[in-house]
């Protein structure tokens, strides 16, 4: 059975931390990281209900999208809301544990979920992510240390791509010098031109691994010299980034590819509305779980010809029917709750891949949407313009 800090260095090494939003509050909320866990239930948020789903079922982890202390805190008394929250976990023997803005831009991640749901392919990011800065380190050893640096370097944190370690481009050649006074040459003599039969190895180090990486360099190159180069490379768009642009097996009028986001997506009381002509073809289409209108204009930027995603604002909207006409992209607008639901079961998926059976992973149905009732209103004879 693992412990929760084996659970958590999955889901970190999944939702790296440091992606998150500097605002955002995501990690361990309460619990012990030495403590086992057997079961443990996935939501979109911590609230009352939630929590009583986790401890009714024995759960010892409660995993969340949403932060329950989003807001700084000093304190988490047992007469207040959150606090009160908190308190009824803990004294359950319930950990908290939240991926937030980190699982919105991770790959895969939020959007990835909700553009699956709906049935796109060929995905991008909508805005990209610059991947984590590197270095390229060069450096020349006798070829019969080659292997033993290889292994100090890797283990420093060099030579790590994607779900790759110990990645290194390596070729013989002759290395040549001359040891001066004062040296303590390994190989050679003082004095004496030498010539070696040496390896370049060439390996990736991420920018923050450089001091560890250059220290074992120097502790297990056998020179008292050693000869390297530490290139910095410009960073590139990767695969992380908020949001996902993909494409529908077929081109759908607006009106059917609405129905089928609804038909799709989580219910909820308030469904799923659209700005734009119900008739319009869309095929290339954008989506954003959670509240995503700010990306609004990287969608048309990126020939979206609908964008799916939540609580968007009224002008955005009247924009793209009236100002925009015909040639503009529609607006798809979902629960926020709903387009976020679908990650759940991603992530469940991953975790049961992972964990096998030693952890029993469970994802909440509850629906935490705050919207309770939808009135519709009455048939009008006035339409939009």
């Amino acid at each position: 059975m693992p412990r929760l800090a084996d659970i958590i260095a999955v889901l970190d090494g999944w939702f790296d931390p440091r992606w998150a939003e500097s605002w955002d509050a995501v990690g361990l909320v309460c619990g012990d990281p030495a403590e086992s866990v057997e079961r443990l239930l996935l939501a979109v948020d911590a609230v009352p209900s939630t929590i009583r789903e986790t401890l009714s079922t024995s759960s010892q982890l409660l995993i969340t999208h949403h932060p329950l202390l989003l807001t700084p805190v000093h304190g988490v008394p047992a007469d207040d809301a959150k606090g009160a929250l908190v308190h009824r976990m803990i004294r359950g023997g319930v950990a908290h544990f939240v991926a937030h803005t980190n699982a919105d831009v991770a790959d895969p991640g939020v959007s990835d979920a909700l553009a699956d749901r709906v049935g796109l392919q060929a995905l991008r990011p909508l805005e990209p992510h610059a991947d984590e800065p590197f270095d390229k380190l060069v450096v020349y050893v006798p070829t019969s240390d080659a292997q033993r640096l290889i292994d100090a370097l890797a283990a420093a944190g060099a030579g790590a791509i994607g779900a790759y370690d110990r990645c290194a481009w390596t070729v013989e050649g002759i290395g040549t010098f001359r040891p001066r006074l004062g040296a303590q040459p390994t190989i050679g003599r003082v004095g004496e031109i030498e010539q070696v039969v040496e390896t370049r190895v060439e390996m990736v180090v991420p920018v923050g691994r450089r001091r560890a990486v250059v220290d074992a360099l120097h502790a297990v190159h056998p020179y008292e010299e050693p000869a390297f180069d530490l290139l910095a490379a410009r960073p590139v768009p990767g695969r992380r980034g908020t949001g996902r642009v993909g494409e529908l097996a077929r081109a759908v009028p607006l009106r059917e590819f609405v129905a089928h986001a609804a038909a799709t997506l989580p219910a909820t009381v308030g469904g799923v509305r659209a700005a734009g002509d119900p008739e319009r073809l869309v095929r290339t289409v954008a989506v954003c779980g959670g509240s995503g209108g700010s990306l609004a204009e990287d969608a048309r930027r990126a020939g979206a010809e609908a964008f799916l995603t939540a609580d968007l604002k009224h002008h955005p909207a009247v924009e793209a029917v009236t100002e925009r006409g015909g040639d503009g992209m529609a607006l798809v607008d979902a629960a926020h709750w709903a387009t976020e639901a679908p990650w759940l079961d991603a992530v469940a998926a991953r975790l049961r891949e992972t964990l096998g059976t030693t952890v029993e992973v469970r994802v909440s149905r509850r629906v935490t949407d705050p919207w309770t009732l939808h009135a519709p209103s009455p048939e009008s004879s006035e339409t939009t313009e």
